[in-house]
């Protein structure tokens, strides 16, 4: 498997960075189970991607007249109690929140209260009967870490759609990071995040290259 190395200021440059890698670098393959059935992707084997500055603003890409955002701050604020609260609506299987709401308040304690120097403030998404769903999460962990007087976070998807998924995720992931050391009393810092299933879908091929300005 190749490992892929991408470093960015922001959100927004990650994603371009990480588009053009993909359309260059990825393995495209016609998908056999899960979203998009029957239909080909593009995909990096292994993606590492570091945002020195995630809080930057805007947390959206903003991409060239005549391509449709892949994101919206308006969409992002409707999200962000799915990644942050337990809540279910009629109709979904899960929700990111029902796993992390509890553990988003036991790692501040855990901060506040024993110090800034452990291991053990990882925050975990799925349980061992995720693999029965039709769709079981894609987000799978946000760990933490503490370093000079910042908080960072280290974010793994085991499947993550880079057009749309990628921008709105990280996106609600920052805010809740934003939430967490303001609460924890410290800095805002890195995120480093992780799939071994950063990719495209074919129905967004052609507006990747036109996002990027590729022939």
């Amino acid at each position: 498997m190749k490992i892929t190395h991408v470093e960015a200021r922001d959100l927004s440059e990650a994603w371009f960075l990480c588009i053009r890698k993909v359309l260059t670098e990825g393995c495209e393959y016609r998908i056999e189970r899960g979203s998009y059935a029957g239909q080909r992707r593009r995909e990096l084997d292994f993606a590492q991607v570091l945002v020195k500055y995630p809080g930057t603003r805007p947390l959206v890409p903003e991409v060239p007249q005549g391509v449709p955002p892949p994101s919206t701050m308006a969409y992002i604020e409707e999200y962000l109690p799915y990644l942050m609260t337990a809540h279910r609506r009629e109709g979904e299987q899960y929700t990111y929140g029902q796993y992390l709401e509890r553990q988003i308040a036991e790692v501040i304690r855990m901060y506040k209260e024993d110090g800034y120097n452990t291991n053990q403030a990882f925050m975990a998404v799925g349980d061992a009967q995720s693999i029965y769903l039709t769709d079981p999460p894609c987000l799978r962990m946000i760990d933490t870490r503490i370093r000079d007087g910042k908080l960072n976070f280290v974010v793994y998807f085991r499947s993550w759609d880079l057009w749309a998924g990628f921008p709105s995720n990280l996106a609600a992931i920052q805010l809740l990071k934003e939430y967490m050391s303001s609460e924890i009393g410290v800095a805002d810092g890195e995120i480093l995040a992780m799939s071994k299933g950063l990719h495209i879908y074919e129905y967004a091929w052609e507006l990747a290259k036109v996002a990027v300005r590729m022939e």
